[in-house]
């Protein structure tokens, strides 16, 4: 099996495209599923941020995993595969596994060095596991990944000025200490934005959501004052910023909402949902300081040193993550080779028993054990330094070698690791529940 990464994020579209395929939890679960219920997918993982979808799979075939997943995830976000196929990258195999080691150290963020990107990797792991969509080959992918996101934090000054897109942004509308603050959306982002107005001085907050116990429970936890959404209005009045990070599809903050409260005076907006919260035209209002998603991408957080270090980390770690690939990769063949050797001593041990038939249990015992352990010694060596060598890149070579030297069956090879199959029934119950439902 190998690794494939299918993904869209900032850097291969714009805000606009981000936003049709932007999912909210219910529509990952439905992704992962979906992909990993194909035939040529064993298992599958989705990393949906506010700048990125991408789906992570393990598959046996490079080119029909790629079609299968880039159909489901057309079929789910509802966006048509030809506008969708030209902003999606693709990485395989060793590309897939360097792709998401600086996803997880936060090279590839919209703030480079956030911090956040490494919990939103370890729900995608969680997710998958109690998904089952996440077997051994993804779980030991995203358990290095967060591993290298760990180390990365740990060596470098990558995260020292504990940037966020939130922080980044709050930044963009001119700071927040002394001011009275309104935040729209009760989720992650919310809270998060909730802890750095609060940590910087901000006087106020107000927290405003569609469902108000969520609000209730957020406000709870910060100090904070709970709105219902529609008294967003009059609140805006009462505010000097407001942060907008629903899961609405639709504007969530208008034009007149917006001008209507603010009257010319200085007020900061920063939309960081996608799909947009905030109506864009807000940003021609007089004295309105309008800041999106689009306007944060690039912005870093660490040093260029700090860079350099964390992209040679991300190049050793690959390095390192790939030479235990291809070792493990030989064991299916020294498995083989263990077995057919023992199949080979007990045969032999059988043909004893009907030539010499008067052998006692204590004789037959010792011929036993000395005939095992003289297998065992032939093939000590070559077994261990078929796996040293194959840490090297080209080493899985020397398994094939190995497996034409003692002419082991392939189908027994493969056995030791197949996956299980799917039945049709898992398939067609999986189909069932990805088709004709709303895009999400």
């Amino acid at each position: 099996m190998s690794y494939l990464v299918v993904g869209i994020s900032h850097r291969s579209a714009d805000i606009s495209v981000l936003e049709r395929v932007a999912l909210d939890q219910d529509a990952a679960t439905k992704l992962a599923l979906a992909v990993q219920h194909t035939p040529a997918v064993s298992e599958s993982a989705v990393l949906a941020t506010c700048n990125r979808t991408e789906v992570y799979a393990n598959v046996d075939r490079f080119h029909a995993g790629m079609d299968e997943v880039t159909a489901i995830l057309s079929d789910i976000t509802g966006v048509p595969l030809l506008d969708l196929a030209e902003h999606l990258y693709v990485h395989f195999e060793e590309g897939a596994v360097a792709h998401l080691f600086q996803v997880s150290v936060g090279l590839d963020s919209m703030v480079v060095g956030e911090s956040q990107i490494l919990g939103q990797v370890k729900e995608s792991l969680r997710v998958g596991q109690d998904l089952e969509t996440i077997g051994t080959g993804l779980n030991a992918l995203l358990q290095h990944a967060l591993r290298v996101g760990k180390r990365a934090r740990a060596e470098t000054g990558i995260d020292s000025a504990g940037r966020s897109v939130v922080s980044a942004g709050l930044d963009s509308v001119g700071g927040y200490a002394g001011r009275r603050a309104l935040i729209v959306g009760a989720g992650s982002m919310a809270s998060l934005a909730a802890q750095t107005l609060l940590a910087g001085g901000a006087t106020s907050v107000t927290i405003a959501n569609r469902n108000y116990d969520r609000a209730v429970a957020l406000a709870d936890r910060i100090g904070g004052t709970a709105i219902r959404l529609s008294e967003v209005p009059a609140a805006l009045a009462e505010a000097d910023l407001v942060v907008s990070c629903t899961g609405a599809r639709g504007v969530v903050l208008t034009e007149d909402m917006i001008r209507s409260a603010t009257d010319g005076r200085p007020f900061g907006v920063l939309d960081v949902a996608l799909p947009r919260d905030v109506d864009p035209a807000a940003a021609r209002i007089p004295g309105v300081t309008l800041v999106t998603l689009a306007d944060l991408a690039g912005t870093a957080g660490g040093s260029e040193h700090d860079i350099d270090e964390v992209r040679r980390i991300v190049g050793e770690e690959t390095g390192a993550f790939e030479a235990t690939r291809r070792a493990a990769s030989v064991t299916p063949t020294v498995v083989a080779l263990r077995a057919m050797a023992s199949e080979m001593v007990d045969a032999e041990l059988a043909r004893l028993d009907r030539r010499l038939p008067g052998l006692d249990d204590l004789q037959r015992g010792e011929v036993a054990r000395t005939i095992r352990r003289v297998v065992d010694k032939v093939l000590h060596t070559p077994t261990v330094r078929v796996k040293e060598l194959a840490a090297d890149p080209g080493g899985p070579t020397y398994a094939d070698a190995l497996r034409e030297l003692f002419a082991l069956d392939p189908a027994t090879v493969d056995a030791v690791t197949a996956p299980k199959a799917k039945t049709s029934h898992e398939t067609t119950a999986i189909a069932a529940q990805t088709t004709g439902g709303d895009p999400a």
